[in-house]
């Protein structure tokens, strides 16, 4: 284990669990939505910032840098911006692709959104099997 600077970031998809649980019968839809919407947005990090987990509708990204790096902070800042154009882009194509199904999952395309928590500090960052 080891304390280092780092930005620590958690994407999140708002409406991920009543977008699950209300389409019971759609459940592989909804499902390949939110892969391919969390796909894009991970596809735009790149280093330092680099994904840590993902869990369902959610993925924990972090990047070090050294105290006083403005510029490594102001290129993580940038890469999070990114990720909400990604994100819409995302799902308009998959509000077309899905245009002619009327499962609960594809007609509700429209209640997905998108938040980003960021948090810059001294972390521990330990390294588990």
């Amino acid at each position: 284990m080891r304390l280092a600077h780092a930005v620590l970031v958690i994407v999140d998809i708002s409406g991920y669990t009543a977008f699950i649980n209300e389409r019971q019968t759609s459940l592989l839809h909804a499902e390949q939505i939110i892969t391919e919407l969390m796909e894009a947005v991970i596809d735009r990090a790149s280093h330092p910032l680099q994904v840590n987990k993902l869990e369902g509708d959610a993925a924990l990204l972090y990047g070090e840098l050294a105290p006083g790096d403005l510029g490594a902070g102001r290129d993580m800042l940038a890469q999070v911006k990114a990720f909400f154009p990604a994100f819409g882009a995302c799902l308009s194509a998959q509000r077309a692709a899905r245009a002619n199904c009327v499962c609960e999952a594809c007609s509700g395309i429209d209640r997905l959104q998108l938040k980003a928590f960021v948090h810059a500090g001294e972390f521990a960052i330990k390294r588990v099997r």
